[in-house]
């Protein structure tokens, strides 16, 4: 028996058998989400897609978010990717429990597809000392009402307050998000949200956009008023996903490198998405219905 051939051919099996996790949003957000994952796990391989043709997806309603995100999700599959984060509140909130539920045993029994708000929720309540919490997110994400459903299954005790800012986006993504012209705009939506309630103590950021927004935010809040963003959470939480389901993790390519796609201009993505990600990127620009 010729052993190098069978190491061989059972080392390509293997190659073959493993492949990037996949990272989806429908713009730029997600990549504050990537680069905490990345930081916190920076062996795997990584495929960030990002839909920009098509966003934002906050307006859209649950049908269209629910096409377009399972559309990404079989883009990543067709990649190979056994386990995919939706790095998006309003995919997490419109489309991942219907494709958990009712695509994934159909057409990807043995992949996974996760999101933002399940591990935000699991924890939002050791953040607040008065038991009241404060939501900013898009329209589609605050008229889920996904966050308050979810939270009360771990913290029924806690008072939950929302508040849209579909501004937010829009100035983030027109590079306005450090300008005096936000002010206006951040000071607005944060007034609203403290006037249901003077004992809010902490404010969850449920867009992946709004970090950076972060300074504006502060500003304009009371300082023992926490601001938590997303990223470490998800990037933590995904960490003890990989060690719980050692299968999915075994199926997840380890080679430091990160692939960046987008469904729009991708010299445009590159340039924006170096403001998110913290450094360049290189991206291609990909087609999900005919890839």
């Amino acid at each position: 028996m010729n052993h190098s051939v069978d190491t061989g051919w059972f080392l390509f099996l293997v190659m073959q058998q493993t492949a990037p996790i996949g990272v989806f949003d429908s713009g730029y957000g997600g990549l504050t989400v990537l680069k905490e994952i990345v930081t916190a796990l920076p062996e795997y391989d990584y495929c960030y897609l990002g839909d920009n043709a098509r966003a934002p997806y906050g307006p859209r309603s649950f049908d269209t978010v629910y096409h377009y995100t399972l559309e990404a999700v079989q883009w990543f599959f067709a990649q190979g990717c056994a386990l995919v984060v939706l790095a998006c509140n309003t995919a997490s909130a419109k489309a991942l429990r219907t494709i958990q539920q009712k695509d994934l045993p159909r057409i990807a029994p043995d992949k996974r597809v996760l999101g933002v708000i399940r591990p935000t929720t699991e924890i939002i309540g050791q953040f607040s000392q008065t038991g009241h919490i404060g939501i900013l997110g898009t329209n589609g994400t605050v008229t889920s009402n996904s966050y308050p459903i979810e939270i009360a299954k771990f913290y029924p005790q806690l008072k939950v307050y929302q508040e849209a800012c579909p501004m937010w986006v829009p100035l983030i993504e027109n590079g306005e998000y450090n300008q005096a012209g936000a002010d206006y705009f951040v000071q607005k939506h944060l007034d609203h949200l403290l006037g249901q309630s003077p004992d809010i103590d902490a404010i969850l950021l449920a867009c992946t956009h709004y970090p950076l927004l972060m300074d504006k935010i502060r500003q304009f809040l009371p300082k023992q008023v926490q601001v938590i963003a997303q990223g470490e959470i998800v990037a933590k939480s995904l960490a003890t996903y990989l060690q719980r389901h050692l299968a999915i993790a075994e199926k997840c390519s380890k080679g430091g490198q990160i692939r960046f796609c987008t469904t729009d201009d991708a010299a445009n993505f590159d340039h924006q998405a170096a403001i998110f990600f913290g450094k360049g990127v290189t991206s291609e620009q990909v087609d999900l219905i005919h890839s």
